[in-house]
């Protein structure tokens, strides 16, 4: 399947917001009162749910209309990483886990015995990779995926590089040391950028994509806040890095030079739209886990090619059965236009309308 973008609305999903009306003070009873626009209120009055930081400011904004529209319902979300996420979801301590990558096989396969039922890897929010940096007198940076390979694995060392100043003429680049900020715990959108730099490099790059950082460069902070915090107040460094953190840090962010060449495309909701284009799901049934190597290679012009997808972890029927109507009911208000409108706020993507169907068919299966 792939993702058809419809380009209007994406600035236009908060504009059309919907208002919910709020659950009956039943909400911990496990009944199945129906609900405005499709959620079904009710289950386990609190939710427990770890894992990714990318998703962290999504989450916020989730939570804030689960509570409006089930009054007395919550999640408690702890933002661990997308490694310790999974862990803890495997181990039992969580009713869900947000995680930027899917569910490995030995992971599913101990998902399993957990949920008693299929774990379902389901795709809730999108989010840009910023390359975000701290150059001093420089705002306006342009940097392509063989670039980017050669910096994150310590083969270009400084700014001015003939490689990046072939990429930024005119522009008055340092002969500063290149310092890399990455993250130091196992992290999805680790994997991801390095899945990207592999796809995009035309093999500059040549290290594993794992969830830990196998560049060989650099310095390490916990977290995508840690990166953030680092990137900030360390001169001449770079880093991979969530826009929603980049933004709220107001970090510039680097245009990127996609694999079809051209101009350079600025981070925006609108370009990443256009890479998502192309995305497949490569799940069975209602797991929707995705291939995301069309995006990281994308020749469409105007398109930002480095994003990730953020998926909540969660069991097709739960052993106890107010857990299971309380994580769908989450889930429905997540994909509400009410939610789905405080995404581009923080630096997200909203769920491709064709793709949304697919999403709520699979929500909806939970129990």
């Amino acid at each position: 399947m792939r993702f058809q973008r419809r380009a209007a609305a994406v600035g236009l999903i908060a504009a059309g917001a919907l208002l919910f009306s709020a659950c009956g003070s039943d909400n911990n009873s496990g009944g199945s009162t129906p609900q405005a626009a499709g959620v079904t209120c009710g289950g386990k009055q609190a939710l427990k749910a770890s894992g990714s930081t990318a998703q962290a400011n999504a989450i916020t904004g989730f939570v804030n209309t689960f509570e409006q529209t089930c009054g007395g319902q919550t999640v408690n979300y702890t933002a661990s990483g997308s490694g310790a996420g999974r862990n803890d979801f495997i181990g039992g301590q969580t009713d869900f886990a947000g995680s930027d990558a899917a569910l490995k096989s030995d992971e599913t396969a101990k998902a399993q015995q957990r949920c008693a039922s299929t774990p379902l890897n389901l795709p809730m929010v999108f989010g840009p990779i910023a390359i975000a940096y701290n150059v001093a007198g420089v705002t306006d940076l342009a940097l392509d995926g063989p670039t980017l390979g050669k910096i994150f694995n310590g083969t270009v060392k400084t700014w001015n590089d003939p490689a990046i100043a072939a990429l930024n003429p005119g522009k008055n680049l340092p002969a500063a040391p290149i310092v890399v900020n990455f993250r130091s715990d196992e992290s999805g959108t680790t994997q991801n950028f390095q899945t990207y730099l592999n796809a995009a490099s035309g093999n500059a790059y040549g290290k594993p994509s794992t969830q830990t950082f196998n560049g060989g460069t650099g310095a390490g902070a916990k977290g995508s806040q840690g990166v953030t915090d680092a990137t900030k107040s360390t001169p001449n460094s770079i880093a991979y890095i969530e826009a929603s953190f980049a933004q709220k840090a107001q970090l510039p962010t680097a245009s990127i030079v996609n694999a079809g060449g051209g101009q350079p495309v600025p981070l925006s909701t609108a370009a990443v739209g256009k890479a998502i284009d192309t995305v497949k799901v490569t799940g069975q049934g209602n797991d929707l886990t995705l291939d995301l190597t069309s995006l990281y290679q994308t020749t469409t012009p105007g398109a930002y090619p480095i994003a990730l997808a953020t998926y909540e972890i969660v069991c097709t029927k739960y052993a106890d059965a107010p857990t299971g109507q309380a994580v769908k009911a989450f889930l429905q208000t997540a994909l509400s236009p009410q939610a789905q409108g405080t995404l581009t706020q923080g630096g997200y993507v909203p769920v491709p309308d064709a793709f949304k169907a697919r999403l709520t068919t699979s929500v909806n299966a939970i129990s």
